[in-house]
């Protein structure tokens, strides 16, 4: 096989076989995806969650993850989301002629490896070639479907007055002046929390529009108001740093590790005790609680004392990542 990615392997001929077959069956393998039909049959009874996303990154290597680690991480997230056990995951990658064979080994290794951690299987697939100048190196669409547990409805449209609102947070990293993605999976995360609440009214990971735009998401679909508390908001010096140096607000930056959770105010100790156990939210913190004032806005008592107003991101803060 060559050292890059050729149009051909994207032919349906023997270098497209040889490309599967190669570069990821032998990684990616289970039952369900080694008899490469045209879908995947399972079995899967309850109430099903389906989602899909697509991964766009520059670069595709980046310090913590890469773009493989992401479109895993983010597709078991957005089911977790809604409460479900994330079961199986599609993947769908296309690949701009001349990307380097071993950069894509590098990353179906990573997209395995997140897989592990997350107890998913990816079971069906597909890989398509573009020209050079058509694609930026890598794009991935990754689809999931999970199970939700009898008794649990967890929506944006849940949240109630009085409410609190809790964000985990990855552990310390272990070198202070490094920099990392907090790209994870937060299933066995989310498991927890549910273990331990059932009742958990919303959960959400606040990606593109960061802490500020899931804020006021909820508020919207619940048409409540909610009150925030600057100093309590987990951020760490590195991040702070960086947005002071580069002009930009933390509070829209994205992430694909952290969560936010909104549960009835008799509970939410219980959810926190339960986050600090798991690596992904053992700083977490309760940042604020939902109010029946100033319904569908997200205000935002500083640490100076005065109060504004927290809108929805306007444009883009940063290079679009997901």
């Amino acid at each position: 096989m060559n050292d890059t990615i050729l149009l051909a392997h994207g032919s349906g001929g023997k270098l497209s076989h040889d490309l599967v077959e190669r570069k990821f069956l032998p990684l990616l393998a289970n039952p369900l995806l080694d008899k490469l039909d045209d879908s995947a049959i399972f079995e899967a009874n309850g109430r099903l969650a389906f989602t899909t996303d697509s991964y766009v990154v520059n670069p595709i290597f980046f310090p913590g993850g890469d773009i493989g680690r992401l479109a895993v991480c983010g597709t078991v997230n957005d089911l977790s989301m809604n409460g479900a056990k994330p079961l199986y995951l599609s993947l769908s990658v296309i690949i701009e002629e001349g990307l380097l064979i071993a950069d894509l080994e590098r990353i179906v290794q990573s997209i395995k490896a997140a897989a592990d951690e997350a107890q998913v299987n990816i079971i069906t697939g597909d890989t398509k070639i573009v020209n050079q100048g058509q694609a930026d190196k890598l794009f991935i669409t990754t689809s999931g479907i999970g199970i939700i547990p009898a008794g649990i409805d967890i929506s944006g449209a849940n949240a109630k007055a009085g409410d609190r609102v809790i964000m985990s947070q990855r552990e310390g990293l272990r070198f202070e002046t490094l920099l990392e993605s907090d790209c994870a999976p937060l299933n066995k995360l989310v498991a927890q929390i549910v273990e331990a609440c059932p009742n958990t009214h919303c959960l959400r990971d606040p990606t593109r529009g960061g802490l500020a735009t899931t804020l006021n998401e909820f508020a919207k679909q619940s048409n409540v108001g909610i009150v925030v508390e600057e100093d309590k908001i987990p951020v760490k010096k590195e991040v702070r740093a960086a947005c002071e140096l580069l002009g930009f607000d933390p509070i829209y930056v994205a992430n694909e590790g952290k969560l936010v959770a909104i549960v009835e105010p008799s509970d939410a100790n219980k959810v926190l005790a339960q986050m600090k156990q798991n690596c992904y939210g053992r700083d977490a913190a309760i940042i604020g609680e939902v109010t029946n004032d100033h319904n569908g806005r997200v205000i935002m008592k500083t640490k100076l004392g005065p109060s504004r107003i927290i809108d929805m991101l306007s444009g883009e803060l940063l290079p679009r990542i997901c």
